[in-house]
């Protein structure tokens, strides 16, 4: 099906971008502090995914960081549309029956488009207090859908598994529920936490392992879908 090689090469593109964009932005902030003509932005040596030392926004938002973060997401979000369409297609063609193939075309898409938003407020600045709620209103709901996406497609995935089976890897499939569970209930657990004020390091560090988490979902489609 060519619906399969397209995901396969869109999925790891969708990984690699964010990945490796986010993590420049760090290593650019953290040690080549000469780079940023306000020193107040530079940061000082910290592995955020164990010690929650800074926010993915801090990191991203300031120049020249923003030149690599801004057009990487923008790309991921264009590449994120075709990603929902082609795996919309695919499930159309394995069973026209399913019912929950729409939804995550629906979150999917609406995921992609809140993070172009994201994207474009980064770094704006307005000392007002609804836009400040917007931004988090925006990345909120970014999540949210994208979550929603992933575990509507899995669902369709593992129902349809058995007409695909010369296609999918099972193991594979079974890790990315898995994987999907654990964000879930990790976003469940956290969210009193993360809405109360204070744990300000812990904030940080779980922003970072959940993205982490969340594009992993893609790596792992690359090495779901078999080469044929």
């Amino acid at each position: 099906m060519k619906e399969i090689k397209k995901i396969k090469n869109l999925s790891i593109w969708v990984f690699i971008l964010p990945f490796f964009a986010l993590n420049t932005c760090l290593i650019l902030i953290t040690n080549f502090h000469q780079l940023f003509p306000n020193q107040e932005h530079v940061i000082l040596n910290t592995i955020p995914y164990i010690d929650g030392g800074v926010s993915i926004s801090r990191t991203a938002r300031v120049f020249p960081t923003y030149l690599i973060f801004k057009p990487a997401m923008f790309l991921t979000s264009y590449l994120l549309i075709k990603y929902w369409i082609y795996n919309h297609s695919l499930m159309q063609r394995t069973d026209a029956t399913l019912k929950y193939r729409k939804y995550f075309l629906f979150f999917g898409i609406s995921s992609a488009i809140l993070l172009i938003i994201h994207s474009i407020l980064l770094g704006i600045k307005f000392d007002i207090s609804i836009y400040k709620f917007f931004r988090r209103f925006v990345m909120l709901f970014f999540i949210i859908f994208e979550i929603a996406a992933q575990a509507y497609l899995i669902i369709n995935l593992y129902k349809v598994r058995d007409k695909l089976i010369n296609y999918i890897n099972s193991e594979i499939l079974i890790v990315k529920i898995f994987l999907v569970s654990s964000l879930i209930l990790v976003a469940l657990i956290c969210i009193p936490i993360v809405s109360m004020p204070g744990h300000k390091f812990f904030k940080h560090a779980l922003e970072w392992n959940y993205f982490l988490g969340v594009i992993s979902f893609y790596l792992l489609t690359y090495f779901m879908w078999k080469k044929r």
